[in-house]
Formats: C-alpha cells, sequence, structure tokens
C-alpha cells in the first residue's frame, strides 16, 4: 500500500512540474477563440487551390511543410478600447518570450506589424504574423508546419502567387475591415 501512494505522489510531482504556465500563443488563442471581441479561424492549405502538378518539386515540398494557419483577429471599436488596449499588451508580452524569434518588425508606435518565429533556422516549428493598426484592431496568425525553413517560406510566397485563394475561408474577416 505504501509503494502505491509514492507512485501516486511521484506522478503527482511528475504532472506539476510538467504543466507549463507561462503564456503561449497557442493559450492565448484557445482562451479567447468564443470571446464576441475575436474573430477566430482555422485555415488548411487547401485555401491555396494550386494544381500540385504544375508546381516545382521545391514548391511541393515547400506545400508540404505547410499545415495550417490559425488566425485570431480582435476588432476594435469604441466600446472595446480598454480591452483592446489589455489584450494588445498581453500579446505583446507573450511576444517578447525569447522561444519567439523576432525576423522583422515594422511601423511604430500603435500601428505597425512583426514577424516572428518558434523554433530552429533548420526546423521552424510555427511563424508568427502580428499586426496592429489603432483604429481596426489587431490580428496574429500562427503559420504552423513541419520542418518549415526560411526557404520554404520563401518558396511558399511563390506558391501564394500562383494560387486561386478560395476567399470563402476568410469570409469571417471581412468583419474586421469595415
Amino acid at each position: 500500500m505504501k509503494q502505491i501512494a509514492t507512485i501516486f505522489t511521484f506522478l503527482g510531482l511528475l504532472l506539476l512540474t510538467s504543466c507549463n504556465s507561462d503564456p503561449s500563443l497557442q493559450k492565448y488563442f484557445v482562451e479567447n477563440t468564443e470571446n464576441k471581441n475575436f474573430i477566430a479561424l482555422d485555415v488548411s492549405p487547401n485555401i491555396l487551390n494550386v494544381e500540385k502538378t504544375k508546381l516545382s518539386t521545391e514548391q511541393n515540398e515547400a506545400l508540404k511543410s505547410f499545415d495550417k494557419m490559425n488566425i485570431l483577429a480582435f476588432k476594435r471599436n469604441d466600446k472595446n478600447q480598454a480591452e483592446y488596449e489589455a489584450e494588445r499588451t498581453k500579446v505583446n508580452t507573450i511576444l517578447k518570450n525569447p522561444k519567439y524569434q523576432q525576423l522583422m518588425k515594422f511601423g511604430s508606435g500603435k500601428d505597425g506589424a512583426s514577424v516572428s518565429y518558434v523554433g530552429t533556422d533548420e526546423n521552424i516549428e510555427e511563424f508568427v504574423i502580428y499586426a496592429n493598426r489603432n483604429e481596426n484592431g489587431f490580428a496574429l496568425v500562427r503559420v504552423l508546419g513541419k520542418n518549415m525553413n526560411p526557404n520554404n517560406i520563401m518558396t511558399l510566397m511563390t506558391v501564394l502567387k500562383e494560387s486561386n485563394i478560395d476567399m470563402e475561408q476568410l469570409k469571417p474577416l471581412q468583419q474586421l475591415i469595415k
């Protein structure tokens, strides 16, 4: 009986130490999916609507590395200014974590955008695009994949140019622009 209690105690301690309470974008997305001020979308690779037979080997490889995109957008209005500021602060705090390595940043003050990534230069797990415009709100885009690298991302950009994007999947974002 004493051995069973010891095992349960050990498993309980293991479970407690393995839980990470640090804020992350994944947690942030989950917590805000149902919030009325947010628009949440999951976008699959089929949004690109490309003929894979017309793609080069390199383009097909880049497309295979892309799993999905998660989009979370906060639509700011006159009634939710305080919440907008609070949520923007939360996102900025999360993105300051060294886990999110910033590639570039443009704009200044309350209007701007940044591109960050999680992983190593040769094995990127996710790209994060964060765009903020004081008058409209902000949007977070997580591009998730397997074995992504900077070359794959650049190649994926060429695929985007040749794609016939399925705008129906992006329809909920039109609310943000209005």
